[in-house]
């Protein structure tokens, strides 16, 4: 269904994940992509030999139609568009750990260059909400920026972890883009502007996002999973041994709709369809993937589909003509008919076996004694029952949730298999009992990892002791978000220092229905006062968890762990429908490490700072050592160019040192930033709805005007003001 129409070899290496396509002049499109060395280059076959002016921009001296951007640093991301409507023509974007790059290439000259401490993972390049002129938005350490063409910050917020993907779609279809970020924290959030609208959690880290046509975005994870999503419902998600370096929605058979487009480290490029994932195209690389973009390369007035190798091979593909596409689609029916009713022909056979085998045992059962025991059809009123139980283990570091999976007779399991996202290492485990140990019932140990609600897809293989063949059960079992607590006496240790506070207007009894649904219980609670409290410990590390409602309306939840704090708020609100929340909240453990890696930064900064002088002044009297070196080796003056040449070699050698104490330096003050930016998107999650926005606006402007106490202040009753 794609006919490759355009081969090339360029002889650059391309960084994976560092590909584009921009018109640059308003016309003729050029490929640009991230190479060793700092740089970037630009193809553009449709101006051979053009005059480069001396900027940043320089024309490769192998290639005439490549041009060369010197970054002078590791590229960590790369995209092209327009970002300025008044220019006419596509903006360079590179991000690299330390900096953003604006370029204007037709004038090679800089838009903005822009310092991000935060570092730039990933970028995207568009309109965003209300926000009328287009942003550069860059993903980095826990943290998300968007800058309009002339520098200016637009758009601020923080996010989970460490940004490793973005994309712009319109996810509730409202007609404006919503923000897609993916994070080193398994989790896909939806940001409309600066408010997040939707989670969707994950298994592994998120690789790369893309969106598709109207609500639909297919992403990649680092496990080699991808799949599509429209709004929170999942269509389907495949699982490769390689991994997905890029995906890229493209209309290759003409009807409208987007197929995803994948490209592998193995070198393979597939499409599959948006609906089911059935693979309708794939071609093979000699190496892997770097990136997929589409453009009118050969300015014909087609778009084509573009595929780079990391090697710098490139192919342009097209949709087949419609003479070919009949023919083709003619054939493809034909076979996938015959292979389907190929199919069909083998399951029925293998069916009509099966009733042959199951009536042969009905007619043996009756023949066989009692001591043989029975081999045929299980009973029609077998049912399979499943139980959710707390298991405390021998020890803390043991305790677990348990799935009890039993029959309703005396039938027996012979295997369990069981699905279960983020549970199971390669999500799936499988249970077989030695012939010794089948019984009726199994046990299964199951330790989420984290508090999201879990799907336990059930397949059980039942019948008796001696059959042939089993009756396959499948059902379905949802985990509850909180399942790592079990209840424990208030009295048992003392409630934790920490808390979260808020007054609402709900009725006890819709937050017992709340604790009920969130909570593996034995049984179910219930009230009738107005008042209620309960008491869980953690089975991960037995910390407490205590919920209290008082019957004015207030309810307290105190845990030491300020992201389960976040949860719960996060969970009860949506369980009760309450869209804006302001709360209360002191987390004084917490709250001293934030201003212990406060003050690191500081003191990061000044060192930072420092060294950087000092390196400079190292460079000048290199350079001023080298000199006189070189003078003396002219002049013959061997005695002093040694002597000369040992005391350069030791500048040299404290010049590394010193680079190493930076990167070091540079490090600890990245791991600290972190910590700040997950402290501000922590205080957001104990708000909800615009409250969330606002403490979340108002944390980084007391970190932009060095007001440290102004800043926990916030965090803790959620505003500025007195």
């Amino acid at each position: 269904m794609l006919v490759p129409v355009f081969t090339l070899k360029l002889n650059h290496k391309i960084l994976p994940r560092m590909v584009a396509l921009g018109r640059y002049d308003g016309t003729h499109p050029c490929l640009t992509a991230a190479t060793q060395a700092g740089k970037v280059f630009i193809h553009n076959p449709h101006a051979r030999g053009q005059h480069v002016s001396a900027n940043r921009l320089v024309l490769s001296a192998q290639e005439s139609d490549i041009s060369l951007l010197n970054i002078n640093e590791a590229v960590s991301c790369l995209t092209a568009g327009v970002l300025s409507p008044t220019l006419g023509y596509d903006s360079l974007l590179v991000g690299t750990q330390t900096s953003l790059l604006a370029y204007d290439v037709h004038n090679n000259a800089d838009l903005f260059y822009e310092g991000v401490p935060d570092g730039a993972n990933a970028v995207v390049l568009g309109t965003l909400g209300d926000i009328s002129s287009p942003l550069a938005v860059i993903g980095g350490n826990c943290s998300l920026q968007g800058f309009n063409h002339e520098g200016k910050d637009l758009f601020w917020t923080v996010t989970g972890d460490n940004v490793r993907a973005l994309a712009l779609c319109d996810f509730d279809g409202d007609g404006k883009n919503e923000l897609l970020v993916g994070s080193d924290d398994f989790d896909i959030r939806i940001f409309k502007e600066d408010e997040i609208a939707a989670e969707i959690s994950e298994t592994e880290t998120v690789t790369a996002l893309t969106s598709m046509c109207s609500c639909r975005f297919g992403y990649a994870l680092s496990n080699g999973t991808v799949g599509v999503y429209d709004k929170m419902t999942r269509y389907w998600r495949i699982k490769s041994k390689n991994q997905a370096v890029s995906i890229h929605a493209f209309d290759l058979n003409c009807d409208g709709v987007c197929e995803l487009i994948t490209g592998w480290s193995n070198g393979k490029v597939d499409a599959r369809n948006d609906r089911t994932g059935e693979v309708i195209f794939k071609d093979n690389f000699a190496s892997s993937i770097a990136g997929i973009v589409q453009g009118d390369y050969r300015m014909d007035g087609n778009t084509q589909l573009i595929c780079c190798s990391v090697d710098g091979e490139v192919r342009g593909y097209l949709p087949g003509s419609q003479e070919m596409k009949g023919n083709f689609m003619d054939t493809t029916a034909e076979q996938d008919l015959v292979r389907e009713l190929s199919q069909k022909k083998q399951n029925l056979l293998l069916e009509l076996r099966n009733y042959e085998e199951n009536a042969k045992q009905m007619e043996l059962n009756t023949q066989v004694t009692e001591m043989d025991g029975q081999r045929g059809v299980i009973p029609a009123n077998t049912h399979l029952q499943t139980t959710l139980l707390v298991n405390l283990g021998s020890d803390s570091r043991s305790a677990h949730v348990e799935l009890c999976i039993s029959t309703s007779n005396d039938t027996i399991i012979r295997a369990v298999l069981i699905f279960a996202e983020g549970i199971f290492e390669g999500e799936s485990h499988v249970v077989h009992p030695s012939q010794q140990n089948i019984s009726g019932r199994i046990k299964v140990p199951l330790t989420p990892p984290k508090d999201v609600p879990v799907d336990l897809h059930i397949k059980a293989f039942v019948g008796y002791k001696n059959s042939m063949q089993y009756h396959v059960f499948e059902l379905t079992r949802q985990l509850p978000r909180f399942s790592m607590y079990t209840l424990s006496n208030p009295a048992s240790a003392p409630e934790p220092q920490s808390f979260v506070k808020f007054t609402t207007s709900e009725r006890v009894q819709r937050v017992v229905m709340w604790v009920n649904h969130s909570f593996l219980l034995s049984e179910e609670m219930e009230t009738q006062s107005a008042s209620f409290q309960v008491c869980f410990a953690s089975l991960r590390d037995a910390g407490l968890l205590c919920i209290k409602m008082k019957p004015n309306g207030e309810i307290s939840v105190s845990t030491d762990d300020i992201d389960l704090a976040g949860d719960i708020i996060q969970s009860m609100t949506s369980f009760l429908g309450i869209e804006d929340l302001q709360v209360e909240a002191d987390f004084p453990a917490y709250f001293e490490e934030l201003r212990k890696a406060l003050t690191k930064v500081d003191e990061s900064y000044s060192v930072c700072q420092k060294l950087t002088a000092d390196m400079a002044d190292s460079s000048n009297l290199i350079r001023s050592m080298l000199v006189r070196a070189e003078d003396s080796r002219l002049m013959g003056d061997v005695k002093n160019m040694k002597k000369r040449y040992m005391e350069l070699y030791n500048l040299n050698k404290d010049l590394l040192s010193e680079y190493k104490i930076r990167c070091t330096n540079h490090t600890e003050f990245l791991n600290n930033l972190k910590a700040i930016n997950q402290a501000i998107q922590r205080a957001g999650r104990l708000r909800v709805g615009k409250p969330k926005m606002q403490v979340i606006a108002a944390c980084r402007d007391a970190i932009k005007n060095d007001n440290i106490n102004m800043l926990f202040r916030i965090m803790r009753i959620g505003t500025a003001s007195s």
